[in-house]
């Protein structure tokens, strides 16, 4: 089988769990360090699928990776290749497929329940959870594109996963480990402890770190679903 190919937009956002279920299932994967300068793959039909994880930017920033990884998508989509955002790499996927990436009505910063939308798809994605506790970490949103379907939503943002075939992008963070969350609160503390003040769609780093690990290993198996039905159409 060819490897995963994983784009990575800042390097404090990884691929976290993505990659511990990856290697667990003996499925190979391979880092694209566009926050370092690595060039974006010309033709997805060398991996057998691809993966795009979260960064600070926008979707509609005029950097010079962005270009090229709609590009990415677009050709992806057309050959059956398996794609899967997480958070910004959601919001590229739908801005390439036609989508508009926007400011979300508030910023959304912590754990808060993710309501699944009942039907086949999400039944085929989710194995029939309800809803679940996932983190978050944005303040744009993306509209749903043209012939997918919106399987999730949320008090705060009303997209937060769609899926189309083989592809399925996500707002929320499900690829969280302790550690990731403990280096984002680092990163960027004080800032959210001034945003917690004013909203309650944010949470202080303390509220976000308290029974984390817990929290994550849920979170954990609610990526097991998603993931196990998305490497189901890998190209092998």
């Amino acid at each position: 089988m060819n490897s995963v190919v994983v784009f990575r937009h800042s390097p404090s956002e990884g691929p976290g769990y993505f990659a511990t279920f990856l290697e667990g299932h003996g499925i190979p994967w391979t880092l694209v360090k566009l926050d370092e300068g690595e060039a974006v793959p010309r033709d997805p039909r060398t991996f057998s699928g691809a993966a795009l994880m979260g960064g600070p930017m926008s979707a509609n920033d005029d950097l010079p990776w962005i270009g090229p990884v709609l590009e990415f998508v677009r050709d992806a989509v057309a050959a059956d290749v398996p794609l899967i955002g997480h958070c910004l790499g959601g919001q590229l996927m739908a801005r390439a497929l036609g989508g508009t990436v926007s400011r979300n009505p508030v910023k959304e910063i912590g754990w808060a329940p993710v309501d699944v939308i009942d039907g086949d798809s999400a039944r085929r994605w989710l194995g029939g959870v309800d809803y679940f506790e996932s983190f978050h970490w944005h303040g744009e949103t993306f509209s749903i594109p043209a012939g997918a379907e919106r399987i999730a939503s949320s008090a705060h943002c009303a997209n937060q996963m769609y899926v189309l075939g083989p592809h399925i992008g996500m707002q929320c963070h499900v690829e969280m480990t302790p550690e990731l969350i403990a280096l984002w609160c680092k990163d960027w503390g004080k800032e959210i402890v001034t945003l917690a003040q004013r909203t309650s769609s944010v949470q202080t780093p303390n509220e976000m770190l308290d029974r984390a690990e817990e929290k994550v290993r849920k979170l954990n198996a609610v990526a097991d679903r998603i993931y196990t039905e998305w490497i189901k159409g890998l190209q092998r």
